[in-house]
């Protein structure tokens, strides 16, 4: 019996490693890219901004829930707004992206807050990020770091 109970352990132990090893690749959603993906990078591992297009070329919205990335402790989406002449950010708990259309995450706008630097990050560099969406698709983006005065990424 010891050995059909070791026998049944192990299998089980290899479906959970499948289990987690397909979560954490799931597939992005269909019809789904991201264009234009930038950092604006800030000295002294102050929070910095992660900025992109997304296109949803899909038959459904889909919805963007999160992201992270290995370089940055903390990931969040926010958005920037004018209230009373004071600008002022704001965590958003998901973004929908609708169908056929896209969503421009830009200064001033929607963006992707980056803090708690994990390792040094300078112009030039390219950071992958993992978008996060409903349903537990993902997406897998490499976002180009550019200067403190940049406006985004030349076409």
């Amino acid at each position: 019996m010891t050995g059909l109970l070791r026998t049944l352990l192990r299998a089980a132990a290899c479906g959970c490693l499948i289990a987690a090893s397909t979560a954490a690749f799931a597939a992005p959603p269909p019809g789904v890219r991201v264009e234009h993906a930038w950092i604006r990078w800030l000295p002294a591992n102050l929070p910095s901004a992660g900025y992109a297009v997304i296109v949803n070329a899909g038959d459904a919205t889909v919805r963007l829930t999160g992201a992270h990335s290995a370089a940055y402790g903390m990931v969040m989406l926010h958005r920037s707004m004018l209230a009373n002449s004071d600008s002022r950010m704001e965590r958003v708990d998901q973004l929908d992206i609708p169908a056929h259309g896209s969503v421009k995450l830009a200064p001033g706008g929607y963006h992707l807050m980056l803090s708690q630097v994990k390792r040094p990050i300078k112009p030039g560099d390219k950071v992958p990020m993992t978008l996060e969406f409903a349903g537990g698709a993902t997406l897998q983006v490499f976002f180009s770091v550019l200067p403190a005065n940049a406006s985004g990424p030349a076409d």
